[in-house]
């Protein structure tokens, strides 16, 4: 199926100048019907048992603000940055809020705050997005097909993934068409030992040709001061079977937030759904990896360059086949295209949201390699069966240096357990 590709650029601040100018053709003489005034409302966001900082929030609009222009105040009467999705849900952040107290907006017609300083941007050429934060690189995610290196067969091509990974000083975190494993990049996601219609495609193993994931859409891509990021499709096609035939049918959703502690670290969320294409379920039997992938830099390469540590305190020692919420992977990588050139530690966090299918889920940890991916298939057999959704979310912390476990378990804590928000008529 060929590739589509559409655009859906933040265009929020446009809109509402667009609507202010509509309503100021009133005193140029031109007769224009206002919008009824809407009440203000209160939105309270309540922190739980952590202490919470830069957190992201959001809450629904309601029916009597919907196609309005909208302001966020805080206490003090400050307007707050915020953004307006699509789906009619209004996305904001929090700088700090007490464990056991609560932070408290408004929400009425009239013109939204300015952008942030550090906005967040994604744009998209040629089916490449990248997204940036501030002027500075975040990610990019390769949304059609991407060559092999010379003299690596076609079969290898791949699209739909994340790469490269940046840290904040512009180091890369990630590799594509690692020598040893061709078939690894970046940050991509597939099922390795499955069975479908009684055949036994492999959508991991490419190089087999029996099975492969083939982008299908890149359905939006959005900018603003909230986050940035874009939503893609992908098909599972059984190359076995004659003529191919698709097994489910994938979609990704990817936020990248404003950076950490004054550029500190990086945050980004991974949301990946998948529904059987057919009458027919995918079976996945018992295996010790497949799901989200992650593949390190090339410098990681080798069982003394990579440094594993998950939150139960386990490392590539004794890590594979354990269970964590998260797990970090790090090294040391020389120079990169903004970086210096002196190797200098990097690292990434990988977290598993506790609502994922069996969270923990237990992970793949290589004992030579720069791989990690959390791997539900080790804990037996299961399938996606058809009417069923498969849901995954990871978030993914990238930064330079060594891991702080105090941030980390913080950062899992506002994953884990967003604020409770709440609104209410005034």
């Amino acid at each position: 199926m060929p590739l589509r590709f559409s655009r859906l650029a933040s265009c929020r601040a446009g809109l509402a100048a667009l609507v202010a100018a509509l309503m100021g053709l009133g005193s140029a003489g031109c007769s224009i019907l206002r919008a009824p005034a809407a009440d203000a409302y209160t939105v309270r966001v309540a922190g739980g048992a952590l202490d919470r900082r830069g957190v992201v929030a959001q809450v629904s609009v309601p029916q009597s603000l919907k196609g309005l222009p909208l302001r966020l105040t805080d206490a003090e009467g400050r307007a707050a940055p915020m953004q307006l999705s699509p789906e009619g849900d209004v996305w904001f952040i929090v700088d700090s809020l007490a464990h056991g107290s609560a932070a408290v907006f408004t929400l009425a017609p009239g013109e939204p705050a300015p952008e942030a300083e550090a906005s967040l941007t994604a744009t998209e050429q040629n089916g490449v997005v990248r997204i940036e934060a501030g002027g500075q690189p975040v990610l990019q995610f390769n949304a059609r097909e991407t060559p092999p290196p010379p003299g690596v067969r076609p079969i290898f091509a791949r699209g739909a993934y994340i790469h490269p990974v940046y840290t904040p000083s512009g180091l890369w975190v990630t590799d594509d068409y690692p020598p040893n494993h061709l078939h690894h990049h970046g940050i991509w996601a597939a099922w390795t030992k499955t069975v479908f219609e009684g055949r036994r495609p492999d959508f991991w193993n490419v190089g087999d040709s029996t099975g492969r994931v083939a982008p299908v859409a890149l359905d939006t891509v959005w900018s603003g001061p909230v986050h940035a990021g874009f939503r893609s499709r992908q098909q599972y096609i059984d190359v076995s079977a004659s003529p191919a035939k698709v097994a489910l049918d994938e979609t990704w959703e990817v936020r990248v937030y404003p950076p950490g502690e004054g550029g500190r670290y990086y945050v980004f969320d991974l949301v990946q759904v998948q529904q059987a294409s057919t009458q027919s379920p995918l079976e996945l039997p018992t295996y010790h990896y497949g799901g989200v992938g992650f593949r390190g830099n090339r410098a990681w390469d080798g069982a003394a360059n990579a440094v594993f540590l998950t939150s139960e305190g386990k490392t590539r020692a004794d890590g594979h086949a354990t269970t964590a919420r998260w797990c970090h992977i790090g090294g040391r990588v020389g120079g990169g295209p903004l970086g210096a050139s002196d190797a200098a530690l990097a690292g990434i966090t990988i977290m598993n949201h506790p609502g994922n299918f069996r969270a923990p889920q237990p992970m793949r940890i290589h004992p030579t390699e720069p791989f990690f991916n959390y791997a539900p298939s080790q804990g037996g057999p299961w399938s996606i069966r058809p009417g069923e959704r498969y849901v995954a979310r990871y978030r993914f912390v990238v930064y330079d240096g060594e891991p702080d476990v105090a941030l980390l378990e913080r950062l899992y804590g506002e994953f884990a357990n967003p604020p409770v928000v709440s609104v209410s008529g005034r």
